[in-house]
């Protein structure tokens, strides 16, 4: 992944405006992650034309398309680490264990 934002040390998360994002799965193959990308940016394009149609039915089936694919990419949902860490997913990075590597950048 091509990231243009600070990646915490142990490669979890990404960090936007001070805020903790999850990066997907490493253990996922380069093929899965790819197909599963391009299913994400379709459901995405499927949310914006669903709300340029005001069609909130076909807006909240492509908003769930989104959320399944974003679980399969381990975005979202249980955690794709086994050591007992938290999910910090969307934390400010400044109130969680990363506090002073965040300072530090």
């Amino acid at each position: 992944m091509s990231v243009d934002h600070p990646v915490t040390p142990d490669g979890r998360y990404f960090v936007v405006r001070g805020r903790l994002w999850r990066l997907s799965d490493p253990s996922l193959s380069e093929t899965q992650r790819d197909a599963l990308v391009k299913r994400l940016m379709t459901a995405r394009r499927s949310v914006k034309q669903a709300k340029h149609a005001d069609d909130p039915s076909a807006e909240a089936a492509a908003h769930a398309e989104v959320d399944v694919v974003k679980r399969l990419l381990g975005e979202r949902g249980p955690v794709w680490w086994d050591d007992g860490a938290p999910d910090l997913n969307r934390h400010m990075a400044r109130n969680t264990p990363y506090a002073d590597w965040f300072a530090a950048l």
